[in-house]
């Protein structure tokens, strides 16, 4: 009854969100056709200078103009960038559809697309769902340094990017492109004052030396207070931010060899202070945590000019980072009790425990990529071999450990790869690609289980002599690739339908504790199926792009338990039982939806661009006994076959007009929306939706430049990260309840810069 009652719910819900899309759809519609017009008059008497500016995608080995490429693809410009006022790339995803993010801690760092990627990252090896490269390098994994910084252009291709980016692609990829240096000599300083103690100031200097060194060098400082404040240190400044980003990039061109050399330093200090008992943003830490990250990256890329407009592609990249979280486990302090239901003059003892736990990793990755690309017109293509090492050593300093945790995962991955382009016709092209790669994976630990009849005296800590390794390896063969067709119905439409394969490496499970049988976990697959058109309208100052996409993923790696009885020590046996969690194969699913995005340019004084992003996850035949609503203990699981998927809202929408009163002055106004979404698929904790409104107000004179803006200006509550499956406030006596973490209120700031 419970089960058919849930499906039932499940039923419900989905015709509710069904309802709330087509809805959203058609207000998007009649805004389009409200704008198309109100302002036909003004586009037919005054057109715009020009066209939309060319774009090219860099991520493709032909870097083609976006209209060209039959994939979703989302490329946010400088512009955006400055618009939003973007510090990171966390302020700039909600631009794109069906595209969120996980905090973690104090700035997004893991990312999902079209609802797959993973919330967070502790004890166990992550393998990931969506990379990110910042100029070549791989910053999968550290991208609490995905700084936008000097940042030209960030591209969003979404769905598997298996042919060229293998593994680490499977829901897509982000990519961030710097700029360039410049021929003649140029310099920029900016600065920025906002709320809550927000402080930014940058230097840029690019030209060309005598000897036709192209140089870009820059350095940003970026400060806040954060918008906690903890009354019990009395600080408003336990979640803050502390970032300074300095990059270089420089170019050579020797006959027919060009030469690109880039550097990043980052050194990224930031509180984690974010929970609080009341679900505000008010704290009672007595010991708040930090979020720090110190990287040095550079890469090297050698193009050389073949004949017949063949080239040859040498890419080398190297990051090496400190990274380094913590946060106070009980989010309180140990006078929390005082004057309470759970205080000591009640009950002879208190109610409340104290803990800190802390990871320190240290993450060191390398990358070769070397490509040979034919130039041939009627038939271009792509060959290349490639390879990936990257070695993550951790260290746990947990309050409840009888040792500090110690662990070293060291994964390699080799491939080759190919990509063809093939002109059936004038109108059609074919374009397929294949990718075969192998990755080995060693991993090691401190925490495994003593032999058979050794004993060992039991103090704390444990001696070295005590200590026993968990030591795993594991080697995967997987392929990837793509195979669309594309139709160029005139010179401004075109429509295209698209078959990929992504794959996420499998991984390993570091408890002792379960079985030889689940000890390691297969690779998850995921087909996808996408449609779409894109078309450039009105003499090509409107570009609009439309996709639907049906994703069938397999083998989904989920958290599931070990259900062992206690009488017989038998899996599955009579209960009661012990449970044990580990990462397993047993689920699939299915994501689908619908991406919409346009940019219109009405006329040299306005200008809007929006999208949309429909989405559709289920779980399906998924018996989980980690939800807070089973009982392990008795071998009761619950059911989460039909629910959605986490970080996997049904709706995001984004609109944005920019008007120009003349040479000089210029407004923006933005408005972004989604949906609500659950946390986890450990308990039925959501995100509320939400709707937020945002300006900005800029004057150019000459070189200058100055900006009033504000984010979330009706002060919107909406959070971004919640736990829904234990207690934490000894105040209640650790009754289970939902805790969130917010994101940003109302910010009122500006900024200003100035080119010499």
């Amino acid at each position: 009854m419970e089960k058919s009652r849930h499906k039932r719910n499940n039923k419900a819900a989905s015709t509710f969100r069904h309802r709330k899309c087509l809805i959203l759809m058609k207000y998007f519609l009649f805004t389009f056709l409200l704008f198309l017009n109100c302002f036909d008059v003004l586009a037919d008497e005054t057109q715009p200078d020009k066209a939309i500016d060319e774009i090219v995608v860099t991520a493709e080995f032909n870097h083609d103009n976006p209209f060209n490429l039959p994939m979703s693809v989302s490329v946010l410009s400088s512009d955006d960038i400055n618009q939003r006022n973007a510090n990171h790339l966390e302020d700039l995803l909600f631009m794109t559809p069906n595209v969120n993010y996980s905090t973690g801690a104090s700035r997004g760092k893991f990312y999902q697309i079209r609802g797959i990627g993973e919330r967070s990252e502790f004890t166990e090896p992550v393998n990931y769902s969506v990379g990110v490269i910042i100029d070549g390098i791989d910053f999968t994994g550290i991208a609490l340094g995905a700084s936008t910084f000097d940042i030209k252009q960030v591209e969003i291709l979404r769905g598997p990017q298996g042919t060229l980016y293998g593994a680490n692609a499977l829901a897509g990829l982000v990519n961030m492109v710097s700029y360039n240096p410049t021929k003649d000599f140029y310099s920029q300083i900016e600065a920025l004052i906002s709320e809550y103690g927000g402080r930014n100031i940058s230097a840029v200097l690019s030209g060309t030396s005598e000897g036709q060194i192209g140089y870009r060098v820059g350095i940003k400082n970026s400060k806040s207070n954060g918008y906690v404040k903890n009354i019990f240190l009395n600080k408003d400044d336990t979640n803050n931010l502390d970032q300074t980003i300095a990059k270089a990039k420089f170019t050579k061109n020797l006959n027919n060899i060009n030469l690109i050399l880039n550097i990043f330093y980052g050194d990224i200090d930031n509180g984690y202070d974010a929970f609080s008992l009341d679900n505000t943003r008010v704290t009672y830490s007595d010991n708040p945590g930090h979020d720090r990250q110190k990287t040095s990256a550079s890469s090297l890329k050698i193009e050389r000019d073949l004949k017949s407009n063949n080239r040859l592609e040498i890419l080398v990249s190297y990051a090496e980072s400190d990274l380094s979280y913590a946060y106070d486990e009980d989010w309180s302090n140990t006078g929390i009790c005082n004057n309470t239901p759970c205080d000591f003059s009640i009950h002879g003892f208190d109610w409340w425990y104290s803990s800190f736990d802390s990871f320190e990793r240290d993450n060191k990755n390398h990358t070769l990529d070397i490509r040979y690309v034919s130039g041939s017109e009627n038939f271009p293509w792509v060959v290349g071999v490639y390879n990936r090492g990257q070695d993550i050593n951790l260290l746990r300093e947990y309050t409840y450990l009888e040792n500090n945790f110690k662990s070293s995962f060291d994964t390699e991955n080799s491939a080759i790869y190919g990509q063809f382009d093939s002109n059936i016709t004038t109108e059609v092209k074919i374009i397929g690609g294949l990718r075969f790669e192998k990755r080995k994976a060693d991993y090691i630990d401190n925490n495994g289980p003593a032999p058979e009849g050794f004993f060992c005296i039991a103090i704390y800590p444990r001696p070295e002599s005590c200590l026993f390794n968990n030591q795993y390896s594991n080697s995967e063969n997987f392929w990837g690739g793509k195979l669309s067709i594309q139709n160029k119905i005139n010179e401004r439409t075109m429509v295209y339908g698209l078959i990929s394969r992504g794959y996420k490496p499998g991984g390993i499970n570091i408890d002792g504790k379960i079985n030889q049988e689940n000890l390691n976990y297969k690779s998850e697959t995921m087909w996808n199926y996408e449609a779409g058109i894109k078309t450039r309208l009105l003499d090509e100052t409107l570009f609009l792009q439309a996709s639907l996409f049906y994703q069938d993923r397999d083998d989904v790696q989920t958290k599931q338990s070990l259900v062992t009885s206690i009488k017989s020590g038998i899996e599955g046996g009579e209960c009661p039982c012990t449970f044990t969690d580990y990462i397993g194969n047993a689920a699939s699913g299915t994501n689908y939806g619908f991406e919409l995005e346009l940019l219109w340019m009405i006329n040299n004084k306005l200008e809007v661009s929006s999208s949309l992003g429909i989405l559709e996850t289920e779980l399906k035949d998924f018996l989980s006994y980690s939800h807070i609503n089973a009982d392990p203990v008795n071998g009761i699981s619950f059911d989460l076959s039909g629910r959605d998927q986490s970080h996997a809202p049904n709706y995001q929408f984004n609109f944005l007009i920019k008007y120009n009163f003349n040479e000089n002055i210029f407004i923006n106004f933005n408005i972004e929306s989604k949906d609500e979404f659950y946390f986890s698929d450990r308990h039925s904790s959501k995100s509320d939706s939400y709707t937020l409104l945002n300006f900005l107000i800029g004057y150019k004179l000459d070189r200058w430049e100055i900006n009033l803006f504000g984010k979330n200006l009706t002060n919107e509550d909406y959070q971004t990260r919640g736990f829904g499956s234990f207690g934490n406030d000894p105040r209640k006596f650790y009754i289970t309840e939902s805790y969130n973490q917010y994101a940003a209120p109302r910010v009122i700031g500006v900024n200003g810069k100035v080119s010499f």
